[in-house]
């Protein structure tokens, strides 16, 4: 089997220890400590081991902790025996320390990737931690479900009679493969202990990457056994490109943090459907931008009772899910897409955030409410993204009867875009060339100027620019143009400024306060926008799963009832894209959503 893709997902277990541990030592060793332990999260497992075997021969408070990531970095380098040696030197040398459960749990996952069931069963037996039991049931169902030798599998029942996870192994194992007497007994023994082993595996915060190992049905010949009623739980996929196997010293690897923020943020908003009575299971699967390794996935048995289908994020698999999708009415949710081709006749596909086009079109209506002046100019960045909400501008305008009179990407400085600008006076012909329009003295009325950038340098580059053409008028821009801390506030105040703010946090809003207390509390850091738009795309569609049925009886329904989501909600009542853009404004100190 290849385990570089079936490997278990293991987060970062963050290790907090009281301030007078840490007031034990200097803060050269906090430093120190800090230091590598974020080596570890980026991935630079040379210089963090470095760093903390540094801190393990000084001995001290912080030895321990140091034996744990040190383990954990061979563990990520694929090192199984140096982590199995490091943490049975950890639990020798501390064997009282508060961490321990931790540690087993480690020497469980490092055990159960070298295959040693037997020894990565004896160590999770160890822990007493109960909230570890959910991801210790994960971890056991995953790799212990993986065993297809049938011995194997009666001499783990064997020696670890009680375990259900390997009770419902075996059970599965005996049902698929085999028709011998001694086993069907066996089975049922077992069966009227353990119960029926249930399709899916995993049912914790934490999934396993699943393998697509086991041949099926293909997609168009599966048995459709969807009624439109709820359930009682929802079987949720989530296809990003984790990279599980890429996490190597000698290579960069967060540049897809933000897939582990989305992730984070699921696993967040898993917790509180489950307050509200919603049981959502999570399968998590290692999927990159490989059509072959897509379609055998969605050909395993396992997959035959998803429910919602949140990715793939490349185009290809992309395109294979949604078939997939569409033949078996699955969900389909693509997270951070804009655009709105992904979902043009594809009935069970939907996007999470509004696409380039809803965006310019909602952006545009509020524009042309400002004032009856209609002459326009339209300025966009140097990124696809840029030109491509510009082109949706200029041809929402040219719907609404709204005249362009300049459409250009912005110049590498203030003065040299506003000497390209061309833009006269409305009461001139446009006949004067580019050097004498910037040093015309006239000023230049527009009904607004539009900029779509993502670069924060281009808002503040184009307000100059306008500034030293003399041109007045609103600004309309995509919020991304702007650096709000680095920016100040004269930026937004010296015009009318509007900014297209899709990932609109109000950051003073209770429930936004108490979600940013809560998971600094479980994560010791601040979520990012991933980690909400990840939390209010589960708990929407978890929400409608529940109350509208697999798939949806009523897109009336299809909308935000409550006031919490961290961003600006959700509306799906006239398309299969989230309708909802919202547009802010600066005043009185902050920004605030006008739309």
């Amino acid at each position: 089997m290849n385990i570089s893709r079936c490997r278990f997902i293991i987060g970062l277990i963050t290790l907090l220890f009281a301030n007078q541990v840490l007031a034990q030592v200097s803060t050269d060793a906090q430093r120190r400590y800090r230091s590598a332990v974020e080596s570890v999260k980026i991935g630079d497992y040379v210089r963090a081991k470095t760093d903390l075997n540094a801190i393990i021969q000084r001995g001290g408070v912080l030895a321990p902790y140091a034996h744990y990531y040190y383990a954990l970095a061979c563990l990520r380098e694929r090192k199984l025996d140096q982590a199995r040696l490091m943490l049975k030197q950890l639990q020798n040398r501390f064997p009282d320390w508060p961490k321990k459960d931790e540690a087993h749990y480690l020497l469980g996952v490092v055990n159960m990737e070298n295959g040693q069931y037997e020894d990565a069963l004896t160590a999770l037996q160890q822990i007493g931690d109960p909230g570890l039991r959910p991801a210790i049931n994960s971890l056991e169902e995953t790799f212990v479900g993986r065993i297809t030798n049938l011995n194997q599998l009666k001499q783990l029942n064997r020696e670890f009679p009680q375990n259900r996870s390997v009770g419902l192994a075996l059970i599965n194992l005996i049902q698929r493969t085999s028709s011998d007497k001694d086993d069907l007994e066996l089975s049922d023994r077992l069966t009227n202990r353990f119960g029926v082993p249930v399709t899916a595996s995993a049912r914790s915060n934490t999934p396993p990457v699943q393998p697509a190992t086991t041949p099926a049905a293909s997609p168009a010949t599966r048995p459709n056994n969807r009624s439109g009623r709820a359930k009682g739980y929802y079987n949720v996929a989530i296809m990003f490109p984790f990279r599980i196997s890429e996490f190597d010293s000698g290579k960069r690897l967060r540049s897809n943090q933000y897939v582990y923020d989305l992730y984070d943020g699921i696993r967040m908003a898993k917790d509180k459907l489950q307050e509200e009575g919603i049981t959502v299971n999570l399968f998590a699967y290692d999927v990159d931008n490989d059509a072959a390794k897509t379609q055998e996935l969605l050909n395993g048995s396992a997959f035959s009772q998803t429910d919602l289908i949140i990715g793939p994020l490349y185009v290809e698999p992309n395109k294979i899910a949604t078939a997939y999708a569409n033949q078996n009415n699955i969900l389909l949710l693509n997270p951070i897409a804009t655009s709105n081709e992904l979902i043009l006749n594809q009935p069970m596909a939907f996007l999470a955030q509004p696409s380039l086009t809803r965006q310019a079109q909602q952006m545009a209506a509020h524009a042309m409410r400002l004032g009856p002046n209609r002459r326009v100019a339209i300025y966009f960045g140097a990124s696809r993204k840029d030109s491509l909400l510009a082109v949706a501008y200029q041809a929402e305008l040219k719907r609404l009867n709204a005249q362009v009179v300049d459409f250009q990407r912005l110049k590498a400085t203030a003065q040299a875009t506003a000497d390209a600008m061309r833009l006269t006076p409305a009461a001139r012909p446009a006949t004067a060339s580019a050097a004498q329009s910037a040093t015309t003295v006239s000023p230049i009325t527009l009904g607004h100027v539009f900029l779509a950038s993502i670069s924060d340098d281009d808002g503040p580059r184009l307000l100059d620019a306008l500034a030293r053409r003399r041109v007045s008028g609103p600004l309309m821009a995509t919020a991304s143009a702007f650096d709000y801390y680095r920016n100040s506030t004269s930026t937004f105040t010296r015009r009318d400024l509007y900014l297209l703010y899709p990932d609109y946090i109000d950051n003073q809003r209770e429930f936004v306060l108490s979600f940013e207390e809560q998971y600094l509390a479980k994560r010791n850091t601040i979520p990012s926008v991933f980690t909400a738009q990840g939390y209010d795309m589960m708990l929407f569609f978890g929400r409608q799963l529940a109350k509208n049925g697999v798939p949806f009886r009523s897109r009336a329904t299809l909308r935000s009832d409550t006031d919490d989501y961290l961003l600006s909600g959700f509306d799906y009542t006239q398309s299969n894209e989230n309708q909802i853009v919202p547009i802010v404004k600066y005043d009185s100190g902050r920004f605030t959503k006008i739309n």
